[in-house]
């Protein structure tokens, strides 16, 4: 009989173990799960950060070229403005004039060249009078143009790929 009883009780200690140890594999795979999801939303995060680093220096790396393409070419307008101011003196003699041809030679030049960097000109005359595009060095009054025009430009402006100024144009404007 003690046979049996000793069989019996651990049959029972068995019997009590194993939920015991059900519970703490359950446990386990629980805590495993969890530091799962915490590696997958780690990943995640990282993933998402990579690529908005990515993003964030290709965005840094094409404002840098914008901002080195706009002061370079802001060295050379003044260049392009002594040689328009050549060009509108007039020739007085035939060597004057090979002058004049020439320095539209080299104008043509500075303009193309500033094409195929996405400058352009601002429209200032015959424009409405715009603070982001035109810089007013001069207010007339005039009853036959119509208010904030702009009627006379002294130095041209110029814009990069038609959204970033280089250079606001100096104008005059009706009021």
């Amino acid at each position: 009989m003690e046979k049996e009883e000793k069989i019996i009780e651990e049959q029972e200690t068995e019997e009590i173990k194993e939920p015991e140890e059900q519970t703490e594999e359950a446990d386990k795979l629980k805590e495993l799960e969890e530091k799962l999801k915490e590696a997958e939303d780690k990943y995640l995060r990282l993933f998402a950060e990579f690529d908005n680093y990515k993003k964030r220096t290709e965005k840094e790396k094409s404002a840098r070229y914008a901002d080195a393409l706009i002061d370079t070419v802001a060295e050379f307008l003044p260049v392009l403005d002594n040689l328009e101011r050549a060009l509108a003196a007039e020739a007085l003699s035939e060597d004057a004039k090979a002058i004049k041809e020439g320095t539209k030679m080299i104008q043509k030049q500075m303009t193309d060249i500033l094409a195929k960097l996405k400058i352009s000109e601002i429209k200032a005359i015959g424009e409405e009078f715009n603070p982001n595009l035109h810089n007013a060095v001069m207010h007339i009054e005039d009853e036959n143009i119509a208010e904030n025009t702009v009627v006379e430009e002294f130095i041209k402006g110029y814009i990069y790929d038609n959204d970033r100024v280089v250079r606001h144009s100096m104008v005059k404007v009706a009021n």
